[in-house]
């Protein structure tokens, strides 16, 4: 489920670990996206390379990556680092994300604290019935000198993810609540506070 696809001027990679099967891709182009196909279902040259790398930077989870090979350039980190809240849904981050020792552009994570592939969203959320607002109230945000640049995302030990760089805070429906440069997110689902840890991970027992 995971790996490269070659093409004369694009080659797409694919990483199934990730893929929260949003189905951008196979809605915003199927022939280049086969859906249900029986084999092989990424055709790069299914549509000109500017159609490809579109189809790519609409990947909210970062599944779909790609690497031009037409001189064109290459997928660079946003000039607005933002984590978007997913209605009873993951967090969709989109900045130069540093977990670890990888680092890469795009990925949702898991809020509801039951993905068995921590710290990235599995869809457990949906099995589970869980319950999180996508808009919740709006605060007055602060204003940040720098609105880009690295942003390292840390699971903390059965705790929250805490959030280090520039970051705005955005609802599903584009309003930003919070602007920051260390924020502490919760990711055992439970928190009265989403998106925001209030501790409620000591109280419930949560591991990840």
């Amino acid at each position: 489920m995971a790996g490269t696809v070659e093409g004369e001027k694009i080659d797409v990679g694919f990483n199934g670990k990730r893929c929260i099967h949003s189905r951008n891709c196979v809605l915003g182009n199927p022939h280049v996206f086969v859906p249900n196909a029986p084999g092989e279902w990424i055709h790069p040259e299914a549509a000109d390379v500017e159609q490809v790398v579109a189809l790519a930077q609409n990947c909210p989870s970062g599944a779909i990556t790609y690497n031009r090979k037409d001189g064109g350039p290459q997928e660079k980190p946003p000039v607005v680092n933002t984590v978007r809240l997913r209605e009873n849904g993951p967090l969709a981050v989109h900045a130069e994300i540093v977990l670890g020792e990888d680092t890469f552009l795009r990925a949702t994570l898991c809020r509801c604290g039951l993905s068995q592939n921590k710290p990235f969203c599995d869809n457990s959320h949906i099995k589970a019935g869980f319950s999180a607002t996508g808009e919740p109230p709006l605060k007055e945000a602060q204003v940040l000198e720098a609105r880009d640049g690295p942003l390292k995302v840390t699971p903390t030990v059965n705790g929250p993810l805490k959030v280090e760089g520039n970051a705005e805070i955005v609802t599903g429906t584009g309003h930003t609540i919070a602007r920051t440069t260390k924020v502490f997110l919760c990711r055992c689902g439970h928190s009265a506070n989403k998106p925001f840890c209030d501790g409620s991970h000591k109280r419930v027992g949560f591991e990840g």
